[in-house]
């Protein structure tokens, strides 16, 4: 194949996407930039049809830390698993290409997006998508494109919609809109806002919605492009999974069959049921024709069951577990959960149960991120875990799947715009999520028992944040919106649509649509149905807490904050760490200092006090009228060095350590001595001059036979020195 290039400026910004010169093996490649950020997408699809009942695409996102001018860290110094980021944008991918592949494909499809050049300007995440969908068509591959994906960002000072703004376009914006689809619908759906409202949420999807339809013309563009230099698109031969017509009579005869067996509100038990239904249609079969049949077979049953549910919603209006459209599964709402950490919550909606637990930490605890954005971390971190029992399964226990980053990104981008500023509450923030009992909505679950672990937590949220999974049911032409989805509503139904926000507004969503017919009327009624929904669930959580613990626990770690002067930090510090570890040491608190003097002192108890009042005592400058009671620490022939504070030292001339004349300072004061001591002077050097407070009578005979030392009345001022005791040096008593 030839080189194609076709560059075009859409919305501001130019684009660029070429083929015909890298990875020529493949079966499809597509180069996409926008401005300098540029993505390599390859596509190969296995020769040979694979024996699955399932379509077999996989999707990687390959982080290349080259791509920004950066050395991987760690020992190997080469990237090694993705990062979070990675692995959302590989969903991301995913989930608008894997519906629009015919049914019965079952070629095994591989699509890799690896950047190139991260620009730091320009993302690289909504970009792949369109390489994705230009590779697969230019490589011949049968599937329902041109797609796109666009960023919708939204101008706090302007209210003007952005098409994929650049990071710092993001910082201004109160939106985070990702859509992906065709020209004509949306097919998937990722969204962070701060608070907004549900009709400005749908102009942003209608304008995006335009948006996608503009790129999906210029890849049309491209594709004349190819054809007119190389000729028409490679034609392959894939062959699809037919249904056959015996197999599905067979099967179909049982529809009322399966109905009565999907009307239990019990998943483990309806799951049961159908099972055993299954079974028993499988028992029909000789066994020639289930092997002859091994894909058919189990492929029409899973419709059997996909449209005796579906029927029985548009038919009826009755679910699977005999609720309306609307109505929301029974709640159960705890705060408090758990004795000793910092904040838990469990929160259960039908046989979805999440136990939430949230733990506080110092600003220094903080993720920090080694990615190809400009992004350095995050102190508000949320993670999500569905173990296999929470299904009633067997299963490998180990790092987090991509299902489980997904979820907990949701609850993250949910939480996030009423989580305090640093200012207002500065602790690290960690809530996980223990999915306990899954059936449908987990991720809205975690949401819920999140909002309840950080208000137990004493978190100062703006506002408490609810969410609610609706679904959809398209069906012999009617439509069905539905509320808090449960499982088999979310595997065999058009829509799972999950929102989340405030009593003010959205902050988040998330959708995966399987339907063609999701017109803006019907989103309309989803996001009414969805508010309703969330405040109903609200409500309820608020009735077992109404608002965030006045104080945090006793458990967590109080945080104090001090502001030093920056030129005190290394008086802090000490000599090779030595001051600040014996503070630590001694109270059992966490000292974190930062370069420009802000302190924050974490311990419990009145751990954190106690170090914050060391601290103050080494930066405190003593002034002018100021009283201390200090220690004696060194005696000249000119007066005695009394410590004022840890490391400051002032000098009690000789001439007032006591009323009348004094021949030896000795005479009133030892080292040791405890001694009342007042400010007088503080030069533009820092040293400091004492006078005594109730001085005592001079001792009988002391200052006889000694002339020119004054009247010994204590009042007058004291004849100027070099500071010099003649034997160690004063401890720092000149600083500051």
């Amino acid at each position: 194949m030839a080189k194609v290039t076709h560059e075009f400026d859409l919305y501001g910004k130019h684009y660029r996407f070429e083929t015909g010169e890298l990875a020529k093996q493949a079966t499809g490649e597509c180069l996409v930039s926008c401005g300098e950020s540029t993505v390599n997408v390859t596509v190969v699809v296995s020769k040979e049809r694979k024996n699955y009942d399932f379509f077999p695409l996989t999707v990687d996102f390959i982080e290349k830390m080259y791509s920004v001018g950066r050395i991987p860290g760690g020992y190997l110094k080469r990237e090694a698993r993705p990062s979070e980021k990675a692995t959302l944008t590989a969903r991301m991918i995913d989930r608008p290409i894997r519906p629009s592949f015919p049914d019965g494909f079952r070629n095994e499809v591989q699509i890799v997006a690896m950047p190139l050049v991260a620009d730091q300007v320009n993302s690289v995440d909504t970009i792949s998508i369109m390489g994705a969908s230009a590779a697969l068509t230019v490589g011949g591959v049968p599937f329902e494109g041109p797609l796109a994906c666009v960023r919708i960002g939204r101008n706090v000072e302007t209210g003007e919609f952005i098409v994929n703004p650049t990071y710092e376009e993001r910082d201004n914006s109160d939106l985070d809109l990702e859509l992906g689809g065709s020209a004509t619908f949306i097919s998937m759906l990722e969204a962070g806002a701060k608070e907004i409202s549900e009709d400005d949420m749908l102009a942003a999807m209608a304008f995006g919605q335009e948006a996608i339809a503009a790129f999906c013309e210029e890849q049309k563009k491209f594709f004349e492009k190819v054809v007119e230099v190389n000729g028409a698109f490679p034609e392959r031969e894939y062959i699809l999974d037919q249904p056959v017509p015996e197999v599905h009579e067979k099967v179909f005869a049982h529809f009322d069959d399966m109905s009565a067996a999907l009307k239990d509100a019990d998943k483990q038990a309806r799951m049961g049921k159908v099972e055993a239904l299954k079974d028993a249609i499988r028992a029909e079969f000789t066994e020639e024709e289930q092997l002859q049949w091994e894909r058919e077979i189990p492929v029409e049953l899973k419709s059997l069951e996909k449209h005796a549910m579906r029927k029985m919603v548009v038919e009826t209006g009755e679910r699977v577990d005999g609720r309306t459209a609307t109505e929301v599964r029974p709640l159960m709402v705890k705060p408090d959960y758990l004795p000793r950490v910092h904040g838990s919550g469990l929160f259960q909606r039908g046989q979805t149960q999440v136990l939430s637990v949230a733990t506080l930490g110092m600003l220094n605890e903080w993720q920090r991120l080694d990615t190809i954005e400009p992004i350095d971390g995050k102190r508000y971190i949320h993670h999500y875990n569905f173990p296999p029992f929470c299904t009633g399964e067997t299963g490998r226990m180990g790092s987090p799947k991509r299902r489980e980053i997904g979820h907990g990104n949701l609850a993250e981008r949910a939480l996030l715009p009423v989580i305090p500023s640093e200012d207002d509450f500065p602790y690290t923030i960690r809530v996980v999520s223990e999915v306990m009992e899954s059936n449908g909505s987990s991720s809205m679950a975690s949401t819920c028992g999140s909002t309840l672990a950080l208000m137990d937590a004493g978190v100062p949220l703006t506002r408490p944040v609810s969410g609610v999974a609706m679904g959809l049911i398209q069906e012999e032409g009617k439509t069905v919106v539905l509320t808090d989805i449960q499982g088999i509503e979310d595997f065999l139904g058009d829509m799972d649509f999950k929102v989340c926000g405030t009593t003010k507004g959205i902050t988040a969503m998330q959708m995966d649509n399987k339907a063609t017919g999701l017109t803006p009327e019907i989103l309309k009624q989803a996001l009414q149905q969805a508010h309703e929904g969330r405040m109903f669930i609200l409500d309820a959580m608020l009735d077992q807490i109404s608002a965030p613990r006045e104080q945090t626990k006793e458990t967590a770690p109080q945080i104090i904050s001090l502001q030093i002067a920056t030129d005190k930090i290394r008086d802090v510090i000490g000599s090779g760490g030595k001051v600040i570890r014996g503070i630590q040491d001694d109270t059992g608190a966490t000292i974190d200092i930062q370069e420009d003097g802000t302190v924050f002192i974490a311990g419990t108890g009145a751990a954190g006090e106690e170090a914050a009042e060391r601290i103050r005592a080494i930066v405190k400058v003593p002034e002018v009228g100021e009283e201390y009671t200090g220690r004696v620490v060194n005696i000249q022939a000119f007066g005695a060095f009394v410590e004022l504070l840890p490391g400051k030292d002032g000098l009690l001339h000789i001439s007032r350590v006591a009323q009348g004349r004094v021949d030896k300072v000795e005479d009133v004061l030892n080292v040791g001595d405890e001694v009342k001591v007042k400010v007088i002077e503080v030069d533009e050097k820092g040293k400091i001059s004492l006078d005594r407070l109730d001085k005592p009578e001079a001792p009988a005979g002391s200052g006889h036979g000694r002339g020119g030392h004054g009247h010994g009345d204590g009042e007058r001022k004291p004849r100027r020195h070099a500071g010099d005791r003649g034997g160690r040096q004063p401890r720092r008593h000149h600083e500051g």
